[in-house]
């Protein structure tokens, strides 16, 4: 004759079981999670939107009418030139952030607790990235009110103006993924943030960004015209209608549009995989 005890053995942790329904349900879950701690602290939301605004406010007066786009130095041209810049550079500067969680995450063992939990492995990040996401929509939405009052608009309608943000949250999330390894792969929300920033900076600058290529050196330039980046920005001066003369026969240039999904949908099939590999390893 035996007695129940009712006390459970867990000597290993339950393993998450489904497919993509139960990928999709548990990252949507941890998202969840994330952003009502985002709305619990809603400076960091605040001060999130103050970098882009500085930039938008100081690039258009303080180099608007002294930089030649397309043979012209009005800066009215310009301002209408650099927000394509502008927002690329704030979905991709929203990855410092996503690498910080993360290894915040990591330091306080909350991943630990949520490997305890019968979930994908992959949710956490994805998860994690998809609440990046939506921050980055509404700091987007913020940044484009600020450029219609200095004095940026769109001439291609509304359909292209939501397809030039659509290439934005995507070339966004993908460099999400970027972070999140980053964010792995150290041991400080410190480390993450000094990390990410190393590299975001020669993306966002060594492109077309904010000056055009054509007085870049020969190398230098060939650089920029493949930079993910600056296929993002082109693909969105298209869309939005705003000027930015190119010059040149890289294919990235030619066809921005196509050049932007299939950088991004490239890095997101390489990093979220390197990334979801990568969390296994350093939690088990």
């Amino acid at each position: 004759m035996t007695a129940d005890t009712g006390i459970v053995s867990h000597t290993t942790a339950p393993s998450g079981s489904g497919g993509l329904v139960q990928s999709a349900h548990d990252s949507l879950v941890v998202a969840k999670r994330n952003l009502l701690r985002m709305m619990r602290i809603p400076e960091v939301i605040i001060f999130g939107l103050f970098q882009p605004i500085m930039f938008v406010v100081l690039f258009s007066y303080v180099f608007g009418g002294s930089v030649n786009i397309g043979g012209s130095t009005s800066a009215s041209d310009y301002r209408n030139f650099l927000m394509a810049g502008i927002f690329a550079q704030t979905v991709t500067f929203a990855t410092a952030g996503a690498g910080a969680g993360i290894a915040d995450d990591m330091h306080k063992g909350l991943i630990d607790r949520f490997r305890s939990l019968p979930m994908t492995r992959g949710a956490v990040l994805t998860g994690r990235t998809l609440a990046d996401l939506v921050q980055t929509v509404l700091t987007v939405v913020v940044l484009a009110c600020v450029g219609l009052l200095v004095g940026w608009r769109v001439h291609h309608g509304i359909p292209k103006m939501l397809g030039g943000f659509a290439l934005l949250l995507l070339l966004g999330y993908a460099f999400s993924w970027i972070g999140a390894l980053i964010g792995l792969s150290v041991r400080s929300p410190e480390a993450a943030t000094s990390g990410g920033l190393v590299w975001l900076f020669p993306v966002t600058f060594v492109s077309n960004a904010f000056v055009g290529t054509s007085g870049m050196t020969p190398w230098l330039r060939h650089i920029a015209e493949w930079n993910p980046f600056s296929a993002t920005v082109q693909a969105c001066r298209v869309l939005f209608g705003n000027p930015g003369v190119v010059d040149s026969s890289a294919w990235p240039m030619q066809h921005p549009v196509w050049a932007s999904l299939i950088w991004s949908v490239l890095i997101i099939a390489v990093f979220r995989t390197w990334s979801v590999s990568k969390y296994r390893s350093v939690t088990v």
